[in-house]
């Protein structure tokens, strides 16, 4: 049977690559929105990519026409930069909070399935060894610091999406990335790419000659997913073989990919020495040390470490992430630098 997936936020790093997978490797049929397509330009011409720019929050009209259609909806636009979080929460809770509870009921209005992206940020300062869908707190921090806006809010989504799928029989799926890599992650080239992401803000600086900055001397740690595992993962969510995804909650993350974000700079600066158009500045890299407050602001407030548990995944989805950090990181750096 040939699907109709609507893409929310389309030309976005998650968007861009599983609209590109979908195209390859299915019959289904795209209906996508953004706000801009340069990560979409080899699918615009295709006969089952529809493309419509547009922001979620002003194409009603759109909205009332494409979701009582769709198979699947995934609402992929939202603000995920820590520096915005505390600059400008507001921000983040109108189009991240506000605007996707608008879908989430428009969703549920005509009984449209709808695959949500919640965060590996939900489980925030929680000190289990790792996070688990079903049993790991969620421990954020004081109001005044609001980095944790963000969080608070997919956390919310996650809350109102599962109420409605068990009281109002909803048909949901919500995922959790753990800090998904690769390309198109940022624009690393743009003007402002080093107060984005970790990995585009360090490439971001090694490509202009500036020094690295380690917060807190970046010894928090992260597990790094590469993005064509998390698509393999966010497929398998959309097939839905037998309904093994209906009302489940899952952690896609490699909890063997887990580095400090020390080590991290450390690899990506080795690995840049590699390409010769960016050899000279490379070499002219120092790792260097800021403070949090320094770097993000009063608000910012950071977590140890972020391990996800996916067995859930593993048992109920048949998938295992398959890409190491450095193939992960290599494939990453060539895409931006070659």
């Amino acid at each position: 049977m040939t699907r109709n997936i609507v893409i929310l936020g389309c030309n976005g790093f998650i968007g861009s690559h599983l609209a590109q997978r979908i195209i390859e490797t299915t019959d289904w049929h795209i209906q996508a929105l953004d706000i801009a397509n340069h990560n979409l330009t080899s699918l615009l011409d295709h006969e089952r990519f529809h493309f419509t720019l547009g922001d979620i929050t002003k194409s009603h009209e759109w909205l009332d026409r494409h979701i009582p259609l769709a198979d699947v909806v995934l609402p992929l636009a939202a603000i995920a930069n820590p520096l915005v979080y505390v600059q400008d929460p507001i921000r983040v809770f109108e189009l991240d909070f506000e605007a996707n509870l608008d879908i989430v009921k428009r969703c549920l209005k005509h009984n449209t399935r709808i695959v949500f992206p919640s965060t590996s940020e939900v489980y925030g300062m929680a000190t289990d060894s790792e996070f688990d869908e079903q049993n790991t707190h969620f421990v954020l921090g004081p109001i005044h610091k609001e980095r944790w806006i963000y969080s608070c809010s997919k956390q919310m989504l996650d809350r109102i999406i599962y109420a409605y799928g068990k009281h109002h029989q909803l048909p949901y799926t919500l995922f959790r990335p753990f800090n998904w890599i690769g390309p198109r992650l940022d624009n690393v080239f743009e003007k402002n790419a080093n107060q984005s992401r970790v990995v585009s803000k360090f490439l971001s600086q090694i490509v202009r000659g500036e020094n690295i900055e380690l917060v807190d001397g970046g010894q928090q740690r992260r597990c790094f997913t590469y993005i064509d595992d998390g698509i393999d993962a966010l497929m398998k969510i959309i097939e839905n073989n037998n309904g093994c995804a209906d009302q489940e909650i899952f952690n896609i993350g490699n909890p063997n990919n887990d580095f400090s974000i020390a080590e991290l700079a450390e690899n990506i600066l080795s690995l840049a020495k590699h390409y010769p158009k960016y050899l000279d500045k490379a070499e002219q890299v120092k790792i260097t040390h800021t403070s949090a407050a320094q770097h993000y602001g009063a608000g910012y407030q950071d977590v140890s470490a972020r391990v996800p548990a996916v067995h859930n995944a593993q048992q109920k989805l048949g998938w295992t992430p398959k890409v190491d950090m450095q193939s992960a990181l290599q494939q990453t750096l060539d895409y931006y630098l070659q």
